[in-house]
């Protein structure tokens, strides 16, 4: 199955994450099929930015969101 989830980035104690396009059956933080957005959890507002087109047609095709990337995503207003 295919998934739109968070792939962590950044130092320990910094987080930094990017929204991937990924095979469930991968690790969290490895191959993916395609970087769709970055979401930055220590800036102030909160930091989105996500590729709304890309997202959508992979809904679209089956790409079941997270949870945590569902919410993101109606903050955005990809949703």
């Amino acid at each position: 199955m295919v998934k739109i989830r968070l792939r962590r980035m950044g130092a320990k104690k910094a987080p930094f994450y990017r929204i991937v396009v990924a095979d469930s059956r991968y690790p969290r933080d490895g191959r993916f099929i395609e970087e769709i957005g970055t979401y930055n959890p220590l800036t102030t507002p909160v930091e989105i930015k996500v590729d709304a087109d890309r997202a959508q047609a992979w809904m679209k095709t089956g790409a079941q969101p997270t949870e945590t990337v569902k919410a993101l995503l109606k903050k955005a207003g990809a949703l």
